[in-house]
């Protein structure tokens, strides 16, 4: 699909972008220029590539998972405006 002239300044419309008409021949040639590299890489054989999490093969150093913090909870709870079985109420915010 080729972009001319009159695409661009359909979508800067659409986005609310001011456009010269100057400006859309260079900008439709730019994109056209975008849309033939990524039709290249599609052209890509990628039949034998494995997906990756990340381009490199790299771990994540993870910590313990332990209590650092002491329970505060039953000195605390007394003072919330609102709680319920030990546990706080907040308001509702989502109706």
């Amino acid at each position: 699909m080729a972009i001319d002239s009159k695409v661009v300044a359909r979508a800067a419309h659409l986005a609310r972008l001011r456009v010269d008409d100057s400006e859309t021949a260079e900008l439709s040639a730019r994109l056209n220029d975008i849309l033939g590299m990524v039709d290249q890489l599609q052209q890509a054989d990628v039949d034998q590539v494995e997906p990756l999490a990340h381009p490199l093969e790299v771990s994540q150093p993870l910590r313990d998972d332990r209590v650092t913090e002491p329970d505060v909870r039953d000195k605390v709870l007394p003072l919330a405006p609102a709680s319920e079985d030990g546990c706080f109420l907040v308001p509702r915010v989502i109706e």
